[in-house]
């Protein structure tokens, strides 16, 4: 894959000088891989990135965050029965109440590389709004969800889930507070989330 070899070992080619962060706002991307692209955009939105080849670096990756903000004590808000049993093992508590955490520990529908934010449904926040989650939020993906654009993503979901298409579907975007994205009415006039993405390789 594109930039996560170029990153974490087996690349060896010169990176180009004309990148999507060398060009003009307006000027359209170049033809990048999807990963390259999707991890350009989501730094750039101000997203933390932990790329893992095994589900072993993904734990400890998990631990690593912990240690970083001293949450050790700090329960983690999730929905999701299947991610608790997975991460069960790493001494992490849960809870079910939003207000009881400062953490949100969820999966996502899909990681769109065309602006680097990561889309989410009624899978993922049932049907609360992006407002009434934790400002600090974990996501745990695949590469096998990385997608071009957001409309590639919901051509995705409906035929994954033909009849039973989620409601409540958005996209994560912004990750460090500015005044350009503090009246996007996208996160329902939210601020932005503190966000760690932890990158699973299952291609």
């Amino acid at each position: 894959m594109g930039i996560l070899d170029k990153l974490f070992g087996g690349g060896k080619k010169k990176p180009s000088r004309d990148t999507v962060q060398t060009r003009g706002k307006h000027m359209p991307d170049l033809k990048l891989p999807v990963d390259e692209k999707f991890t350009i955009h989501f730094k750039k939105n101000g997203g933390k990135f932990l790329y893992c080849d095994t589900f072993e670096e993904a734990s400890a990756a998990l631990k690593d965050i912990v240690t970083e903000n001293h949450w050790e004590a700090m329960p983690f808000f999730c929905m999701n029965a299947n991610l608790e049993g997975r991460f069960k093992g790493e001494g992490i508590q849960f809870t079910a109440r939003a207000g009881e955490s400062e953490v949100f520990f969820t999966t996502c529908e899909h990681l769109v590389a065309q602006d680097g934010s990561i889309l989410v449904s009624s899978h993922q926040l049932l049907e609360k709004k992006l407002h009434e989650i934790p400002e600090n939020v974990i996501v745990f993906a695949t590469t096998s969800q990385l997608v071009e654009s957001i409309g590639e993503g919901l051509k995705a979901i409906k035929k994954q889930y033909r009849d039973r298409i989620p409601t409540n579907i958005t996209t994560l975007k912004h990750f460090e507070p500015t005044d350009e994205n503090a009246q996007d009415f996208l996160t329902y006039g939210s601020s932005s989330k503190h966000l760690y993405l932890i990158l699973l390789e299952d291609l």
